[in-house]
């Protein structure tokens, strides 16, 4: 029984990087991994894509033949995905991954997750081929500086919850930055846990002059209302480059999914495996808070000064002829420094 995960989240939010990333580290940690490409305006994947649509159909082509925008011409290749000959090639592909665990790296636009239906279709099709799917709906972490921003995020991850009915987690990207922002209004648990959103809306208020009217103040407490009754959002945490940011975010994922349980016998599982069952290196949202924004330099200091010793120590294990005879599980984990491994290609 594969495994995958489903990558959405608007423009900007960090989807093919993640995708890019999270391909990495499951291959550092010895869990086969392929991504699929699923955006037919991604034409620069900055990772190795196993399927990829552009090879069925690409937006600029499709935008000139139909007469479309940017928009349209998505849904319209997302609607070709869905049909007979885009199925075909879409579950002959698939097939031909065997039991590998897939990334499928999803367009940015947020109608396609949040009422239109192509994607969803194309995710219940691919769950009935025996995947067991979790969505990680990704928004930058930007959001939570501004309460309108944060608080339109919280309704657009409730109703892509509602709309994709599958396990789903919701993920703060980019947390690293969050020091170089405004200060927040609340500790980072308040946004995460989405607590009572009640305390949100006199900073509301104060962002800008036209929220203050009095027509806006029904308005506000019904959104406010509406969310605390569904009781469904929280967010995790993300910093792509950082180790134990994406085990913890892997942990939650295959809790998600199921991934976590793994066979019943567990006799042939690798260090790693065990490890990420075991919650090896997790951080929880105070840990996330104290490393990337109460104390974010002194770790960063505190993180160079290991990877430098690391790299002495493996210098000279390696100018002594190697030291210790170590298996290859053994010798990954002695040489894992501290940051996740990932090396992060961003657009110019």
């Amino acid at each position: 029984m594969p495994f995958a995960q489903l990558v959405i989240g608007p423009p900007g939010s960090g989807k093919s990087t993640y995708c890019n990333g999270m391909h990495q580290f499951l291959s550092a940690i010895g869990r086969k991994c392929s991504v699929v490409n699923l955006d037919p305006a991604n034409e620069a994947t900055s990772y190795p894509c196993a399927l990829d649509i552009r090879n069925l159909i690409k937006l600029e082509e499709v935008m000139e033949e139909e007469g479309l925008g940017p928009n349209g011409g998505v849904l319209y290749a997302l609607e070709e995905l869905e049909g007979e000959e885009g199925w075909e090639w879409m579950e002959s592909g698939l097939k031909g991954l065997g039991e590998d665990y897939v990334l499928f790296d999803c367009p940015g636009q947020v109608e396609l997750f949040t009422h239109h239906g192509s994607l969803r279709n194309i995710f219940m099709r691919i769950q009935k081929m025996g995947y067991r799917l979790t969505v990680l709906h990704l928004t930058d972490s930007y959001t939570l500086t501004l309460p309108s921003l944060y608080i339109s995020t919280v309704l657009l991850s409730l109703r892509a919850m509602l709309q994709m009915d599958l396990p789903h987690l919701n993920v703060l990207t980019k947390i690293d930055k969050l020091a170089n922002y405004a200060p927040l209004a609340f500790n980072l648990d308040f946004f995460t846990e989405v607590q009572d959103l009640s305390y949100l809306l006199p900073h509301l208020a104060e962002e800008a002059s036209v929220t203050r009217h009095t027509k806006f103040e029904g308005l506000n407490n019904a959104i406010v209302e509406l969310v605390q009754d569904f009781g469904l959002v929280s967010f995790e945490t993300l910093a792509v480059e950082d180790k134990k940011s994406m085990m913890t975010l892997l942990q939650a994922i295959d809790r998600a999914g199921g991934y976590a349980f793994g066979g019943a016998e567990g006799a042939n599982d690798t260090v790693w495996q065990v490890a990420m069952r075991e919650g090896m290196e997790s951080m929880d949202i105070r840990a996330v808070q104290e490393r990337w924004i109460d104390n974010k330099d002194k770790y960063d200091e505190l993180d160079r000064k290991e990877w430098a010793t690391n790299q002495q120590s493996s210098t000279s294990l390696d100018d002594a002829g190697g030291g210790v005879d170590i298996d290859d599980e053994e010798e990954e984990l002695a040489k894992y420094i501290p940051n996740s491994g990932v090396t992060v290609v961003r657009r110019s």
